[in-house]
């Protein structure tokens, strides 16, 4: 009897811890749109292999236009318009890379901010299952407004420097509220691979991709959508 029962009671188990997880991590959602991330993976990680872990977050509203503004130039042009999916640029993408040894992406900011806080960084079709949940989670849940702000609390913007603020700060000696246009620039420039593409001293990518960014911000700066994201204004709408 012991043994025929061992298996539906380790069953029920299971389904117990996996309910338990599935609730513990929708309330975890649900208070990160008003909290900030105590730590993420990548976070835990850098700190682990001895980059270490430099952080400083900060309300959106401390943040530069100018920053915010950079950043989705340089990351998500189309940021407004979706729902946490760019389909056109993923295929574009997946065209390339089954040509090509070089690999291209097509995150939006909202797939790298699921991916920052709740994930794992690489490339296993499990890390991207669940990625898609959580995009498709934090769209719904979070908002525009949010998820850039938490994103630029996260990410990486050197190595082992994470969040827009620390990164002005060691870069540039001042807060992300001061950012100039070019400053802002340079930091978003590096994001692809802030641990190998230098923002001082600047590496030539940098140099480059920010001169493209300050071209791009200058047309984008006047599109409503983005401005409704990027403004400081108190209004919710």
């Amino acid at each position: 009897m012991k043994k025929t029962g061992f298996l539906p009671g380790l069953w029920r188990f299971i389904k117990r811890l996996l309910l338990i997880l599935v609730i513990a991590q929708f309330i975890y959602i649900i208070l990160l749109k008003w909290m900030d991330p105590p730590i993420t993976i990548t976070q835990l990680g850098s700190w682990l292999t001895g980059h270490g872990l430099k952080r400083d977050y900060i309300n959106r509203h401390e943040m530069s236009v100018n920053a915010k503004l950079a950043v989705i130039t340089s990351e998500d042009q189309l940021f407004p318009d979706h729902n946490g999916f760019d389909f056109k640029s993923i295929e574009k993408a997946m065209k390339h890379n089954q040509k090509s040894k070089s690999l291209h992406g097509a995150s939006t900011i909202s797939q790298q901010t699921a991916k920052n806080v709740f994930l794992w960084q690489g490339r296993s079709w499990l890390r991207k299952g669940l990625e898609v949940y959580f995009t498709f989670m934090i769209e719904k849940i979070w908002g525009k407004k949010r998820i850039l702000e938490v994103y630029m609390n996260v990410a990486e913007m050197g190595d082992g420097i994470f969040g827009i603020e620390k990164a002005s700060q060691k870069y540039f000696n001042k807060s992300s509220a001061n950012l100039s246009r070019q400053e802002a620039a340079l930091i978003a420039a590096c994001l692809p691979n802030p641990r190998r593409y230098s923002v001082k001293p600047v590496s030539r990518y940098v140099s480059i991709r920010s001169g493209w960014i300050l071209r791009q911000m200058n047309n984008l700066q006047a599109d409503p959508d983005i401005q409704k994201i990027v403004s400081n204004s108190l209004s919710k709408k």
